[in-house]
């Protein structure tokens, strides 16, 4: 029996229900800096400020720019789950607004060779966060390394943040080349939003969305669904600096006010995306594909 076939069984045996109730929302981004951490950060402060318990899952090993935003340290991390056999309850970590906030530290890389035991502990746990959280976001990596891309095809709800500078639209391009010829893409029912940042007009956000759908429906023979923009925002830059999240510190800025429009739009997509798939399926597709 392999292990995507142990994995089959535990889920059965632990009653994971089939339709979970929390919607996971995947960040990336096809180079760093960008600002796709920020774009985590505040649209889990927009989500609280509608009414929704959030957590963010910190993927993205060896930096921790979410912990920095908030300010807050974590103790733990997912490999106190995987490998201490700690609750993921207790590795929460408690951000600003009782935001909860997940460091997934050398737990991420350590999901490559997981026994019976501890697929079936993980597998459970992960289960918790229905009960937990409303969303889930799940900022990785930039790039398209396999740790970024295991998580991108893997999961219902993409973001890709952009910026309008022709290497981050061919880095983005690059990120969406590689997830569509992977064996292991499934088209249908993934949606794949973009996200344009730091530009200095609607014109200019729609322009950076239509090159890229261009490019995809061209050589891709896909599809991309437009999001919005988050304006240059000088109030913006200053909270990032102070390593401040701008929808708590200011939340009338430009920038604060085009995260609550992202946030609300994706509510309300809910009607055609609603809570596909579920936290466990996402982390048991993950655990399948290293089989």
């Amino acid at each position: 029996m392999d292990q995507a076939e142990n994995l089959r069984n535990i889920i059965k045996s632990q009653n994971v229900h089939p339709i979970e109730n929390t919607k996971v929302i995947t960040i990336t981004s096809g180079k760093g800096g960008v600002g796709k951490s920020n774009m985590a950060v505040n649209l889990a402060v927009q989500f609280q400020t509608l009414g929704k318990r959030v957590i963010i899952l910190d993927a993205d090993f060896g930096l921790a720019n979410v912990e920095v935003m908030f300010g807050t340290v974590p103790e733990y991390n997912l490999s106190d789950v995987i490998f201490k056999g700690m609750s993921i309850r207790d590795i929460i970590t408690k951000g600003p607004m009782g935001i909860g906030f997940i460091s997934g530290g050398s737990g991420v890389v350590g999901l490559n060779n997981l026994n019976r035991e501890q697929i079936a502990f993980l597998v459970h746990n992960l289960s918790l966060l229905n009960d937990l959280c409303d969303i889930l976001i799940i900022d990785t990596g930039a790039g398209v390394s396999d740790q970024v891309m295991e998580f991108v095809l893997a999961s219902p709800e993409i973001i890709l943040v952009s910026t309008p500078e022709p290497s981050s639209l061919t880095d983005s391009y690059s990120l969406m080349k590689a997830m569509y010829k992977s064996p292991k893409y499934l088209g249908d029912g993934t949606n794949v939003h973009l996200v344009a940042n730091k530009v200095m007009s609607e014109t200019e956000g729609r322009a950076v969305y239509d090159k890229m759908l261009s490019v995809v429906q061209k050589f891709l023979h896909g599809d991309l669904d437009y999001l919005g923009y988050i304006p240059s925002d000088m109030v913006l830059e200053k909270s990032v600096r102070n390593q401040k999240v701008v929808s708590i510190e200011n939340p009338k800025a430009p920038s604060s006010k085009a995260f609550e429009n992202i946030a609300r739009l994706l509510l309300q997509k809910d009607a055609k995306t609603h809570y596909k798939w579920g936290v466990s399926n996402i982390f048991s597709r993950m655990l399948k594909s290293r089989a």
